[in-house]
């Protein structure tokens, strides 16, 4: 049993305490509240920790990266991110290619980030299942909270410029948007054919991998997550998804703001960034930190990312308070770093606040997240002490 007791306890589902209390059993939240509340005491034999002068909140969570599938500090022999060879591999699994020991897990518990979205790169217009994970572990399948956590799939310049210079579609964004259409048509196709054969087992298909993941996506049990930058973008990657009838997520989001009325209408949401990143590729013209600000007040919900390894995790409260500078009020940037995050990405019930029955994943700060000086003092996850 564990009590974190004295601090400025941000719960991040509505309510603050002041001083508060945080009451952990094995690797679950057992109770929160303001100190000194009946029910609320110290559990006798309870290890204390003295946060008092401190911010208690749960854990960060970076809603798109890549660490652990592309290793910062290796080029080939790390580079397990996009597979380069073929448009279309929804079969591919990130939870194949991760390396729990990757730098960038040190990077992001010196940050306070406990759970990460992590998966293929942007390469192909379908790039394989993303996966949710804890930070810290050393057998990734211990790691994993969700998996599949959704399909990656890719707008805009990168599949155009990785196929079209291999002389093969996609050379186009038309060439793109066609052969996500025909993948899921084919899944349509696939999926009628296993209803079918539960009626009848000799119409019921052989196993097809790639088609297995679709109709995951079909059947809404994982969204399709989708890497687009420029607003043209965007409006396609939610016309395909409105035309399968599928869940949708719009990732980078960089021309969001243009469109800010659009996205709210449709109810799609957003994972926006990165924030510091350079003007690197033509569809980046248009970056702006007041992206996330203009989401917002236009209604869309939104989470923010790193994009690891092309910002470091560690600087994903950094993202946020540019955010906040340039009109995002400062509750919705860390509920973009915690519950909306955890909301997008389907990992709620477990993380992104610090609720009764909620995975023990707790950070202790020496002051507010989102001022440069404030320090990471201690992380949690699954209640065990890992910074």
């Amino acid at each position: 049993m564990l009590a974190i007791v004295g601090g400025k306890v941000l719960t991040m589902a509505g309510t603050e305490y002041n001083p508060g209390i945080v009451i952990v059993e094995g690797a679950t939240i057992k109770a929160v509240g303001k100190a000194g509340e009946p029910g609320l005491q110290i559990p006798p034999g309870a290890e204390v920790i003295d946060a008092a002068g401190k911010v208690v909140m749960p854990g960060l969570i970076d809603a798109h990266c890549h660490v652990g599938i592309y290793e910062e500090i290796y080029r080939e022999e790390g580079d397990d991110c996009n597979e380069w060879t073929d448009p279309v591999t929804p079969h591919l699994r990130a939870i194949d290619g991760i390396n729990p020991e990757d730098e960038g897990f040190k990077d992001a518990l010196e940050g306070g980030i406990t759970t990460v979205l992590t998966g293929p790169g942007s390469a192909n217009v379908i790039g394989g299942e993303a996966i949710a994970l804890k930070t810290c572990g050393r057998v990734v399948d211990e790691m994993v909270i969700r998996a599949p956590a959704g399909l990656k799939i890719a707008f805009g310049e990168n599949p155009k410029r990785v196929y079209g210079g291999q002389k093969k579609m996609p050379a186009t964004r038309m060439g793109t948007a066609a052969l996500l259409r025909e993948a899921l048509v084919k899944a349509q196709n696939y999926l009628r054919k296993l209803e079918q054969g539960t009626e009848d087992s000799e119409k019921h298909p052989e196993r097809d991998l790639k088609l297995e993941t679709l109709v995951k996506v079909l059947q809404k049990e994982i969204p399709l997550r989708a890497h687009a930058h420029r607003a043209d973008d965007i409006a396609t990657a939610v016309r395909i998804a409105e035309e399968f009838g599928v869940d949708i997520v719009i990732e980078h989001c960089t021309e969001g703001h243009k469109i800010a009325d659009f996205l709210a209408a449709k109810g799609i949401p957003v994972v926006v960034g990165p924030l510091l990143t350079s003007r690197s590729k033509v569809e980046l013209k248009d970056r702006t930190t007041a992206t996330p600000g203009v989401l917002y007040r236009a209604g869309v919900k939104l989470a923010l990312m790193t994009d690891h390894p092309v910002i470091p995790l560690n600087y994903l409260n950094i993202c946020a308070a540019y955010a906040v500078r340039e009109g995002l009020p400062e509750e919705e940037a860390l509920k973009a770093v915690t519950i909306n995050a955890a909301e997008i990405c389907g990992l709620d019930s477990r993380v992104g606040s610090l609720e009764t029955g909620k995975d023990a994943d707790i950070i202790i700060l020496s002051g507010h997240p989102l001022d440069i000086q404030t320090r990471v003092e201690k992380v949690f996850i699954n209640g065990q002490v890992v910074k």
